[in-house]
């Protein structure tokens, strides 16, 4: 969907106009995203503030060019290897990350059931990587990241009741897991379950103090199935302001909300902008031919230059 809080500035400044002299003296410039090359095993998935950054390549090298300044935490895990969570100091340029083989059974099922569940296309591939999480979940009942991958799982068979008792069985052995919320909030969504689904997105804000992107996307979805176009592109914002551009696909969701504002110069930048990040995405050819129809129904106003 993760640790913080990239959305907040220090409290002093939320109590001051933004005119403020005051202001103006003591706002140090924001320091700017830094590139950071990790080196690990081979396909080895990293997650910065719990946010999937990308996998190792052959080497074991991942370059990422733009890392927000501050203390972080990185996540590594490889298939065979046990997960390794370690701090990220202020300023690190690179780092490298030793991983140690696991013979934890329960941990090289979960693996494998996350990776079957990454490449499934179809339900049948879905309901195979679910009985891998519920085998790893039989080797260690209390493993709250397999149930909220199973929980993940079930809500793409779109079986909302089993996914929502996964859900509820992380929080046991986890009551204060922010991914969970999030998930939680996406089954109530899919559910129809407007107002649960918004108070399990906020829960999973709370949680991550602040930091939580697919929380805030999928507030931003449910404000725009309620038509409230404004508050969702607040929270797709918010998301971005997160996710480091590491998830192009929202930049699309921001430019479709602005569409529907008919704020044509905003939805022009923000497709655009997921052209720049994704010149080959699935959704690119769609992308630039809605950019070009907006450039045609714009024509003759002072909205596009």
């Amino acid at each position: 969907m993760k640790v913080f809080s990239a959305l907040t500035l220090a409290g002093f400044l939320f109590l001051v106009p933004a005119n403020s002299a005051v202001q103006k003296r003591r706002a140090a410039p924001l320091a700017r995203p830094a590139s950071l090359t990790i080196t690990s095993e081979p396909n080895a998935i990293v997650w910065i503030d719990e946010i999937r950054r990308g996998t190792t390549d052959a080497t074991g090298t991942l370059e990422l060019k733009s890392v927000s300044a501050g203390r972080h935490v990185l996540r590594v895990r490889a298939m065979g290897f046990k997960e390794t969570t370690v701090p990220l100091v202020a300023g690190r340029r690179s780092i490298a990350v030793k991983l140690i083989r696991t013979t934890d059974q329960a941990e090289l099922t979960f693996q494998q059931a996350e990776d079957a569940r990454e490449k499934a296309r179809d339900d049948a591939a879905r309901r195979q990587s679910a009985d891998l999480y519920r085998q790893a979940l039989k080797l260690r009942p209390a493993y709250p990241a397999a149930h909220v991958g199973l929980a993940r799982v079930l809500l793409d068979l779109n079986d909302y009741q089993a996914a929502l008792s996964e859900i509820e069985a992380a929080r046991r052995a986890r009551p204060a897991y922010a991914e969970a919320s999030a998930v939680e909030g996406r089954i109530n969504r899919e559910a129809a379950f407007t107002d649960e689904a918004i108070q399990s997105f906020r829960r999973s804000i709370r949680e991550g103090r602040g930091f939580q992107p697919e929380a805030h996307v999928g507030l931003a979805r449910v404000f725009e199935d309620k038509g409230q176009n404004e508050e969702a592109i607040a929270e797709f914002r918010k998301a971005l302001d997160q996710l480091s551009d590491s998830e192009p696909v929202i930049y699309q969701l921001l430019g479709a909300a602005y569409e529907k504002q008919q704020k044509y110069k905003e939805a022009v930048a923000a497709y655009e902008k997921y052209l720049a990040l994704a010149p080959n995405g699935s959704l690119a050819p769609a992308v630039r031919s809605i950019i070009d129809q907006l450039r045609r129904d714009a024509a003759g106003q002072e909205i596009i230059p």
